[in-house]
């Protein structure tokens, strides 16, 4: 049932006396019979003059708050009670006080005190509607002597009841529901130990140490770091930062030269403290007068090739004062003296290899360290040789004029990659074996051109950048270039018609000659068929005069005239004639006399 606890309570605390009229009054039945020659209940015979107490038809209705003037309604009501003289008769108003406690002294009233204690076992939640029918009640109770004292009585019995009444008008409204609680927090673990520490640089008063923050941090974070030191052979560690450090770097300053330092760090956050990280030897407070540092040639920087048996003679120099110690190691073990020869000396450190071998192969480390410094460099030596043969060979197709090839490469590869093949074939006539491809890359290939009805074996080189493999693989299987019918007609060609006539290429030229002096006549002539020449002289042909001699080679016709006399001049021609035709050309022919000289004449 609704209720509004302000107004309610200061109904209750102002009229008790009233709030208790309304009370449920099962009293009557269980009331008991009064005995023999005690007086009767005042329900039985109310006192002349008094109203009747309200029965209690109504039903109590819904609170309704109450107005803002309750304070007169309790004051007019005061001084009614007050009228009333005290009598035995006012028992009545006592029954229907159900609030007044069994103690309260009222001369023969059992039954109410009975009733009042049932009454004081009702509910709280009644009493709201009965403080708000309290002044009406009020008003309807007549202004006789015989209630005062009951209602004196009542008052201060409600007054005592008026801290529960106002306990039950407030009562606590719902409770709203509460969030889950949140589960606990996981416990604060501390970090993993650092990592990495070692020294960056030291002098005479300071050393610097530099690490790397904790594998694992956890949900409780890094707060910061610890540097702890102590004296070499003592267990005195002591913190010489005041505040936690946050970088991974520290200078520990204000030490004393020459002192062994122990140092460590401890990582520090909500959950305590690391385990400590410390320098796996202790540190000499002392300046380094000249750091190692390792000079590695340009050409050592990648890798050192080389092949099996040639002479390793590798020379790295280096700086450092005092003079560093030199240590070599081989793939992080130590060097094989037997194999292996080094020679140091205060600036530079010689490896050397007598007969190197594959086995020398792998990397070496050169370390020079002066006090806690060192410096590292390290070298590739590969020792490489020739390949072996491909794994295998096999034909894996024939057809045409072509064979198909595979293969798989080598087993041992000398210790380097394999940068090719050579592939040669040979004919089963003659054994001999010619290079088709070289230099290939791919692992098969087709061999083309192959002479019908032939029958042809392959085989394979390995390739490295040694060289070439010594030895081959030979496929077992043989291609055979099978003949297939094929009828051959030669093409038709039609024959050229080279016949031509006579024509002279180079014609005579006049020539002049002296008496006795030999001289000789040319020209070239070309036709076909071979034209036959004829000489003339004047017209009139040579034939066989032995003075001239007559000569055709190859389209070169010549007249020698042997001697020529005074009349040996004129008009010379030269005639070709076939079947298609004739052609003459000519030239003249002057024969001079020889000059006389003067006492000749005479």
């Amino acid at each position: 049932m609704p209720s509004k606890p302000a107004p309610i309570k200061k109904a209750a605390k102002k009229e008790p006396a009233k709030k208790e009229e309304k009370a449920p009054e099962p009293a009557p039945e269980v009331a008991p019979a009064p005995a023999e020659g005690e007086a009767a209940p005042a329900e039985a015979a109310p006192a002349e003059g008094e109203a009747p107490a309200a029965p209690p038809a109504e039903e109590p209705k819904a609170p309704t708050p109450p107005p803002a003037d309750a304070a007169p309604t309790d004051e007019a009501a005061a001084p009614v009670a007050a009228d009333q003289p005290a009598t035995d008769a006012a028992l009545p108003a006592t029954e229907e006080t159900p609030a007044a406690p069994a103690e309260a002294p009222v001369d023969a009233a059992a039954p109410a005190t009975e009733e009042t204690s049932a009454a004081t076992k009702a509910p709280a939640d009644a009493a709201a509607p009965v403080a708000e029918e309290t002044p009406a009640a009020a008003a309807e109770a007549p202004a006789d002597a015989t209630t005062a004292p009951a209602t004196e009585e009542a008052a201060p019995a409600a007054d005592s009841e008026a801290p529960a009444d106002a306990e039950a008008a407030e009562a606590p409204a719902p409770e709203e529901p509460k969030p889950p609680t949140p589960p606990p927090p996981p416990p604060k673990e501390p970090t993993s130990v650092p990592l990495d520490l070692f020294v960056e640089d030291k002098n005479d008063t300071s050393v610097t140490i530099i690490w790397s923050q904790p594998e694992t941090v956890g949900p409780s974070g890094l707060d910061g770091y610890t540097i702890e030191v102590c004296k070499d052979g003592t267990e005195d560690w002591k913190a010489v930062n005041e505040d936690l450090q946050k970088s991974c770097r520290y200078v520990i300053k204000n030490q004393t030269t020459g002192d062994r330092l122990k140092i460590r760090v401890v990582a520090v956050n909500a959950g305590g403290r690391s385990p400590p990280v410390t320098l796996p030897e202790a540190v000499l407070v002392k300046e380094v007068a000249d750091r190692p540092k390792v000079r590695l040639p340009r050409f050592l920087r990648q890798r050192y090739v080389a092949q099996v048996g040639a002479k390793i003679n590798l020379t790295i120099p280096f700086t450092g004062k005092p003079k560093p110690v030199v240590t070599w190691t081989k793939n992080g073990q130590p060097l094989d003296t037997k194999r292996v020869n080094i020679r140091s000396t205060d600036r530079d450190s010689i490896l050397f290899i007598r007969a190197s071998e594959r086995d020398d192969s792998g990397v070496y480390e050169m370390c020079v360290k002066v006090d806690d410094f060192e410096d590292k460099a390290s070298l590739i030596l590969q020792i490489v040789e020739l390949p072996g043969p491909p794994a295998s060979v096999k034909i894996v197709d024939t057809w045409g004029f072509n064979v198909a090839l595979e293969w798989t490469p080598p087993t041992d590869n000398g210790n380097t990659e394999i940068t090719g093949y050579t592939i040669q074939k040979a004919d089963k006539k003659t054994g001999d074996w010619f290079t088709v491809l070289e230099h290939y890359h791919r692992l098969n290939a087709t061999i083309s051109d192959l002479i019908m009805g032939n029958t042809y074996k392959f085989r394979v080189f390995s390739e490295n950048k040694c060289g070439i493999s010594n030895d081959a693989t030979v496929a077992k299987e043989e291609a055979k270039i099978t003949k297939t019918g094929i009828e051959y007609k030669p093409p038709e060609y039609k024959e050229h018609d080279f016949t031509e006539p006579p024509k002279f290429t180079t014609s005579l030229n006049d020539r002049a000659t002296t008496v006795g002096y030999s001289t000789k006549l040319l020209c070239s002539v070309r036709g076909c068929p071979k034209p036959k020449v004829t000489w003339m002289k004047n017209q009139m042909i040579i034939g066989d005069d032995p003075k001239f001699r007559q000569i055709c080679v190859q389209g070169i016709c010549s007249l020698e005239i042997r001697k020529p006399g005074n009349f040996d001049g004129g008009v010379y021609s030269c005639k070709a004639k076939n079947d298609h035709g004739e052609a003459t050309v000519s030239c003249k022919l002057e024969v001079k006399q020889p000059a006389v000289a003067d006492a000749d004449k005479k």
